[in-house]
């Protein structure tokens, strides 16, 4: 699935550079040369940025867009894009994105504007906070949610972090 997603991008920046050389015509050799240096910018600041398997990260990560997480990550994740974490990624911290859709692992509380998708495989230890919240036959869910119009503004306001502390007695009685 996330090869698929991956290739999709690919694809659509392939018809993009396919259809430019033909628009310039007579201009060759000299349009041809900084045409590939201005097309990539733009492909660049719309398509989806990843982070493979191989990547591990500690500290807080920010994005405006959409990325893809396969790694691992040992820390906060900050944005008003959407996130993807891939089926091989592990999470441990918290998530605050626009949306979220989850394949693999996160220890953290999440925390999105908009929807929020576990699939299959997803398993999430942490409480969820989202406009909308959907789970696959499958995904391991351990934790409490607040789902709809009131959890969707308490999130944009930022009052999310008190409801969080329901959390903190489960955790002292598991220390």
């Amino acid at each position: 699935m996330l090869k698929q997603i991956i290739s999709q991008s690919d694809t659509d920046e392939k018809q993009e550079s396919k259809k430019s050389p033909s628009s310039s015509g007579s201009k060759s050799a000299a349009s041809s040369t900084p045409s590939p240096k201005s097309k990539p910018s733009s492909v660049m600041s719309s398509s989806k940025n990843v982070l493979s398997s191989d990547v591990k990260i500690k500290g807080t990560i920010q994005f405006s867009n959409d990325l893809i997480i396969d790694g691992g990550i040992e820390g906060e994740v900050i944005s008003d894009g959407s996130l993807t974490v891939g089926e091989n990624a592990n999470v441990k911290g918290d998530i605050k994105t626009k949306s979220v859709v989850v394949f693999g692992k996160v220890e953290g509380n999440i925390t999105v504007k908009e929807h929020c998708d576990l699939k299959a495989n997803a398993e999430i230890i942490g409480d969820i906070t989202a406009g909308t919240l959907s789970i696959e036959g499958g995904a391991t869910f351990m934790g409490s949610s607040k789902v709809g119009k009131a959890a969707a503004a308490s999130t944009a306001s930022g009052s999310s972090g008190n409801q969080s502390s329901g959390s903190n007695p489960q955790k002292s009685a598991a220390a």
